[in-house]
């Protein structure tokens, strides 16, 4: 079968023959009709994401869209390796196939699945958002922030706020939920005023994509503006800003600041594939934004040098069981 095959660790996936999976226990084929570059695809094709294995050569991608061999249409996780998502035949665990709402068409749910439920499960599982809390959202610009100001809203947080560093980016969200908008250009001094300025009004929940310099600063004015033993959940999400911080012991001791992360390992798996499901079934009813690029499979040599996280790259591929 045709396949997107990554030969090395950070090598851009090339499109070519790979041995078509067979089904095996619990498994189901699908024949798959789009997949999506994620953040967490790139890294795993890197070599760097915690989750990234040592078999080579593999086809890349973690989840997808497609038909079992009845006709229903499903979404579909984490097939086992060396096997991925971007290939004419994908095998998953029946565990880890969603069947997806009919309003919902192939390329937006292969598109927002990754991005929209990083934020899903955040809220859900890790900060048990309640209707009309106040939401923070560190890195609202790419994908994944955008989504997660439009699902705060959704799930009903009575304000949001968003930070980002591209100004036409970050006024864009005022139409998608933003109540706030905080751009993370100013100087260290004025941005972290202008945080202070929002955790005194109160702030419940963060959920935090960048994490580097922005995220010090969050937590040095939520611990100096937060009320006293009033928490604040804070979610880390991830890391685009970098992977370390230096954090003054005191923020933790002077606050009532919970400090979480959210990601497969702090929530199971399979209460991932079921806030997937909950995402995708919202998708349509929420009317979710996300801005999208299709590219034909045997591109991927070209388009995977070009993702970037304005538009999620979704590949068309053309196969059957």
């Amino acid at each position: 079968m045709k396949a997107a095959i990554v030969f090395d660790a950070g090598r851009v996936p090339v499109f070519g023959d790979f041995e078509t999976p067979v089904a095996v226990g619990d498994e189901r084929l699908v024949s798959v009709a789009a997949a999506a570059v994620s953040q967490v695809v790139k890294s795993r094709a890197s070599g760097k994401h915690y989750s990234s294995g040592n078999q080579f050569p593999f086809i890349v991608g973690i989840d997808g869209v497609g038909r079992l061999d009845d006709g229903q249409r499903v979404y579909f996780v984490l097939p086992k390796a060396p096997y991925g998502s971007m290939a004419e035949i994908a095998a998953a665990r029946s565990g880890h196939l969603i069947e997806l709402p009919e309003d919902l068409d192939d390329v937006t749910a292969a598109a927002i699945a990754n991005p929209g439920v990083s934020s899903w499960a955040a809220y859900h599982e890790r900060a048990k958002l309640r209707s009309g809390e106040t939401v923070l959202v560190n890195g609202a610009t790419g994908t994944s922030g955008r989504l997660a100001v439009q699902i705060a809203k959704y799930l009903g947080a009575g304000k949001v706020i968003a930070t980002g560093r591209n100004p036409d980016s970050l006024k864009a969200l005022e139409g998608l939920g933003a109540d706030v908008i905080i751009p993370l250009v100013q100087d260290k001094a004025t941005l972290e005023e202008a945080f202070k300025e929002q955790f005194a009004a109160g702030v419940d929940v963060v959920i935090d994509y960048l994490w580097g310099e922005s995220a010090e600063s969050l937590l040095i004015a939520a611990a100096k503006a937060g009320k006293d033993a009033v928490p604040i959940r804070y979610v880390q999400v991830g890391a685009i800003s970098g992977g370390d911080i230096g954090l003054p012991s005191a923020v933790l001791r002077s606050s009532a600041i919970t400090l979480m992360g959210s990601g497969i390992g702090s929530i199971s798996l399979d209460r991932f594939v079921n806030a997937t499901g909950e995402l995708l079934r919202a998708t349509v009813p929420g009317n979710f934004k996300i801005a999208s690029k299709t590219v034909p499979l045997s591109e991927v040599g070209n388009a995977w040098p070009l993702d970037d996280s304005n538009r999620r790259t979704v590949f068309r591929i053309d196969g059957g069981v």
